[in-house]
């Protein structure tokens, strides 16, 4: 689909995003933790059919959500955290069942997954997790020596290739290039970059000459030319933070924890948060804030 100007216009909805997916997929999802999630993009998954996936996250509740539906066969992380919240409580349920497969990695690590999956590279040599037990509960990984004379040993990190990027950012404009405006870019870029196709979520679509008026050029984090598509989703990451736009909710953060814990509460959430589409969640959620207000 193209615009008047004749540029490429790659708008589309949360659904048909994850239309374009499959089961089976290695999907990554940016953000960090309870910030900045691609939650509509998450829900619109928990709405799909699409199952057996492997997951690359730093982990927040978007893995937890997706272990809790059972669509995680394996997850590629180094936490699953709400951050104000020290653990998951999905992730933690999954894990003490042995519901998913777990590649645990040192953060850095993760990061030079993406960054040698961004480069076309088969893996990055680094010295990230040596010295630690990742090299033991992943027996997999494999260390290189360097051929020059400090013969140094490295950890060789695999690359993560990700057949879709699921990233959520506060502007965006209808050809795919997406800015931030909080503290943090998370490395949504690198998940872009890593990934045959991307899509970028986003508070609001502007027009690209606005993007000056908002921040400085650092502040565009995602390029066009690795984006499939753009979904205009506002309060799209809640109930995790978008900043500057908005922090997390921690009071629907706390409601979900206590939910996780319970069968009967945890179906009365799902119910009234999970059952319908993303207009019907947003409606429910401004109901919640109402009645603790």
């Amino acid at each position: 689909m193209t615009a008047s100007d004749g540029s490429w216009d790659k708008r589309m909805t949360a659904d048909q995003a994850v239309g374009r997916l499959a089961s089976g997929m290695t999907v990554g999802i940016g953000g960090w933790g309870s910030r900045r999630k691609p939650m509509a993009l998450v829900r619109a998954l928990l709405r799909s059919d699409v199952t057996d996936l492997t997951v690359v996250s730093y982990g927040g509740p978007d893995v937890g959500l997706l272990a809790a539906a059972g669509k995680i066969r394996k997850l590629v992380t180094a936490f699953a955290t709400l951050d104000s919240i020290a653990l998951e409580p999905w992730f933690r349920a999954a894990r003490q069942r042995g519901g998913l497969e777990l590649m645990e990695l040192d953060e850095a690590m993760v990061m030079w997954g993406l960054t040698a999956a961004a480069h076309r590279l088969p893996f990055m040599p680094v010295r990230a997790g040596l010295g630690s037990d990742v090299m033991a509960v992943n027996p997999g990984l494999r260390t290189v020596t360097s051929p020059y004379p400090d013969r140094e040993e490295l950890a060789a990190v695999p690359a993560l290739r990700l057949d879709a990027a699921l990233v959520h950012l506060n502007r965006a404009d209808a050809r795919g290039n997406g800015q931030y405006l909080g503290p943090d870019p998370y490395f949504d870029d690198l998940f872009c970059e890593a990934a045959a196709e991307a899509y970028v979520s986003c508070e609001r679509i502007v027009p690209t000459a606005d993007f000056a008026a908002a921040g400085g050029p650092q502040t565009l984090l995602v390029r066009r030319h690795v984006v499939t598509g753009v979904i205009e989703t506002p309060h799209g990451a809640h109930f995790t933070s978008c900043a500057p736009d908005y922090g997390r909710d921690e009071a629907f953060q706390r409601a979900y924890v206590r939910a996780a814990a319970d069968p009967a509460a945890w179906r009365e959430f799902t119910g009234r948060f999970l059952a319908g589409d993303e207009r019907g969640y947003q409606a429910a959620v401004a109901a919640f804030t109402e009645e603790g207000a």
